[in-house]
């Protein structure tokens, strides 16, 4: 078992959600050889273990969260996905109240306080105040975990991050990395991104993008594909605002288109979050539907149900993503990270099949 890097990883986290508290959890878990390595896809990255991974700051606007440790809030309501790691060490860092601008979907407030956001009355956080704070902790990397179809605010905390030097990783459909003006700032201020929106280590996007694929390679035509999720976390609660959802349904749609032997057309293809059901808390289902033409043109149609706890779906990549920031940062690499991010995101600058993407980031990895 490796020993702790002498340095470690500094992290910040924007959004102190299920996702925050599945990796927080993890890191955790994972400390130091505590249990085995099942579930992460490098246990070592770059000499770099999970437990390697230090949170220094943390914004959030819930009343719950804000000026508690991070190892409390991310416990706090509306958080409900599952409970994986019971005690975990302060990490000295509190949360400071975040900036608002679009983060919060108005219709949130139309729901019970355990369902959803309950706002802190406190000042908001300003540009200067967010870089301050990551340059006094030395953060390396800054996660952003926004709700979907927080673009302004997105674009904000992106800004913090390109003005004080640290790598961003941006897990939502809000396009910084793959949007050409943004990759160029990043490239010219000298610092890394990987984005954008994480593709879980076995969800409902990766596993269309498989079918897809092995569709394409046994040479079957697909004509028709549907993936329709549900979900009870806050995440599926803010996305009942079909306003919120272009850049989520164009992300996970090219994702699954991008793999195909022809694109599927526009009417014929649906990918998509589908409705909130309270119930499922963090537990996420995916119904997928493909329908094609074999040899001699027979039809053939293929079902799906995955079932998921959504949240720690995504922690293991997490991991793997801040790793792979903070080695570019260290080898001086700019602007999109490329082989991360093509393995990692549903939408990349560069969009490669499964097998080509696996291949650059081991590449990457090892220098």
């Amino acid at each position: 078992m490796l020993s702790p890097h002498p340095h470690g990883i500094n992290v910040a986290v924007v959004g102190i959600g299920n996702c925050a508290s599945s990796l927080v959890q993890g890191i955790e878990h994972y400390r130091a050889g505590a249990n085995e390595t099942i579930g992460l896809m490098h246990y070592e990255l770059g000499g770099y273990v999970p437990s390697d991974i230090r949170l220094v700051a943390g914004w959030d606007i819930d009343r719950r969260k804000v000026g508690q440790d991070i190892a409390d809030a991310v416990f706090a309501k509306p958080n409900c996905t599952t409970v994986f790691c019971e005690t975990i060490t302060p990490t000295g860092a509190k949360v400071k109240m975040g900036r608002l601008l679009d983060g919060v979907a108005e219709h949130m407030a139309e729901y019970p306080d355990d369902r959803t956001f309950v706002l802190a009355d406190e000042a908001e956080a300003t540009e200067e105040e967010v870089i301050a704070t990551l340059r006094e902790t030395k953060a390396d990397v800054l996660m952003n975990y926004l709700p979907v179809g927080s673009q302004k605010a997105t674009e904000f905390y992106a800004e913090c991050a390109l003005k004080a030097g640290v790598a961003f990783v941006n897990n939502i459909p809000v396009f910084i990395a793959s949007d050409p003006t943004w990759a160029r700032r990043f490239m010219e201020a000298g610092v890394p991104i990987i984005g954008d929106d994480i593709k879980a280590q076995l969800g409902a996007t990766i596993t269309h993008r498989v079918l897809t694929d092995l569709f394409k390679k046994r040479g079957v035509k697909l004509d028709r594909t549907y993936q329709l999720n549900t979900g009870g976390n806050t995440d599926f609660l803010n996305m009942l605002e079909r306003k919120r959802l272009a850049s989520k349904k164009e992300s996970k749609t090219e994702a699954v288109q991008s793999v195909a032997a022809e694109r599927v057309e526009d009417e014929n293809i649906h990918v998509g979050p589908s409705d909130y059901v309270a119930w499922q808390n963090d537990n996420k289902v995916c119904f997928l539907r493909m329908e094609g033409r074999m040899f001699g043109g027979v039809p053939m149609n293929l079902e799906l149900r995955l079932s998921v706890e959504d949240s720690p779906n995504s922690a293991g990549v997490a991991i793997d993503m801040i790793r792979c920031a903070k080695i570019a940062k260290e080898r001086g690499i700019s602007g999109p990270i490329n082989p991360a991010a093509a393995y990692f995101c549903k939408h990349p600058p560069e969009q490669m099949s499964d097998d080509d993407a696996f291949d650059a980031l081991e590449a990457f990895i090892a220098g």
